[in-house]
C-alpha cells in the first residue's frame, strides 16, 4: 500500500500504534515519533525536535488522543532531534502524573530541556524494573549501551512485537518512504550500484552508512543486535529511516548490521 499521500495524517503501523512524524521532502533524515494508545491513555516515543512540535501534536490529536491523556514520554537518547520539543510537550499535556522515561545516565542531560520546576518528571527506567505498563500493554526496555550513547536503549512492545529502536536500523534515506520492504534478491546482493531488479534506488547503502556514522563502534553495534535478536520481533520502528514489517527483512538486517565493519571509530585509519 502506498502511503505517500497520507503522511499529512498519523499512520497506523500496528493496532493502536501510530507514526506521528514529519515528512519533509527537502531532507534525507526523517524523524519518526510514535504514539501508543491503550485504555484511553497514550505513550509518546521520541517526540521530536522543537520545530516539528506543532505537526507532531496535530497528528496526536488526529488519533483522537488529547494531550492530557499522554501519561509517559520515552526518550532513548538525548539528541535534540528527539528531545527538542520536550518542554513544549510537557506544557501542553498538563498532566500532573506525566512521566519522562529514560536511562539514568541520559537524565542528567535531558534535564537541560526542561524548566527547573519540571525536572522532577524525569524517571529512570531502572526505577520501573526495566518495564512500563500501559493498561494491558507491557513495554520492555532493552539496554543497548553505546549504540549511540552510554544510556541508549530500545523499547519492545510485547503486545505487537514492535521494537522502537531509536537510531538503530535508521537510515539517511535519500528516497524515503515510511515502510520499507526488501526483495529476496537483496539478501544475497553485494553490488549495491547494480540492482538485480533494475531498481533506481537501493536503500541498503544509506542504512549501512548511517550506522557507520552514528554508532561509535563495531562492538556496540554487535552487542545491540545480539540483545535485540533475543526477542520475538515483528516490526522495527526506528527513529530515523523506515519501518520494517517483514520477518525475513528484519532477520536479514540484524545479520547485516551484526557483521558490519568500519563502524564509528573502527572506521578510522591509523
Amino acid at each position: 500500500m502506498n502511503h505517500k499521500n497520507s503522511y499529512s495524517r498519523p499512520v497506523a503501523i500496528a493496532e493502536n500504534v501510530f507514526w506521528v512524524g514529519f515528512h519533509d521532502v527537502t531532507t534525507n533524515l526523517h524523524c519518526n515519533p510514535y504514539l501508543i494508545i491503550e485504555d484511553n491513555q497514550a505513550v509518546l516515543i521520541d517526540a521530536g525536535s522543537r520545530p516539528d512540535f506543532p505537526i507532531v501534536m496535530m497528528k496526536v490529536l488526529q488519533t483522537g488522543i488529547f494531550p492530557e491523556q499522554i501519561v509517559a514520554l520515552i526518550y532513548d537518547h538525548v539528541d535534540p532531534d528527539l528531545c527538542g520539543s520536550m518542554s513544549n510537550v510537557v506544557d501542553i499535556c498538563m498532566n500532573p502524573e506525566l512521566k519522562i522515561l529514560s536511562h539514568s545516565s541520559n537524565n542528567t542531560f535531558l534535564s537541560y530541556y526542561l524548566e527547573k520546576d519540571k525536572r522532577h518528571l524525569l524517571k529512570a527506567i531502572d526505577e520501573y524494573g526495566g518495564v512500563f505498563t500501559l493498561g494491558n500493554r507491557t513495554l520492555k526496555f532493552i539496554q543497548t549501551p553505546y549504540a549511540h550513547q552510554k544510556g541508549s536503549f530500545v523499547t519492545y512492545d510485547e503486545s505487537t512485537g514492535i521494537v522502537f529502536s531509536g537510531d538503530l536500523f535508521g537510515s539517511f534515506s535519500r528516497q524515503w518512504e515510511l515502510f520499507l520492504n526488501f526483495d529476496d534478491a537483496c539478501y544475497t546482493c553485494t553490488d549495491y550500484n547494480h540492482c538485480k531488479k533494475n531498481k533506481m534506488y537501493c536503500p541498503l547503502p544509506d542504512i549501512l552508512d548511517f550506522h557507520k556514522v552514528i554508532i561509535p563502534s563495531e562492538k556496540a553495534l554487535r552487542h545491540a543486535m545480539k540483545e535485540i535478536a533475543k526477542y520475538d520481533i515483528r516490526i522495527i520502528a526506528p527513529q530515523h529511516g523506515s519501518v520494517l514489517r517483514e520477518k525475513n527483512d528484519i532477520d536479514f538486517l540484524i545479520n547485516k548490521l551484526s557483521s558490519l565493519q568500519g563502524v564509528g571509530i573502527d572506521g578510522l585509519e591509523d
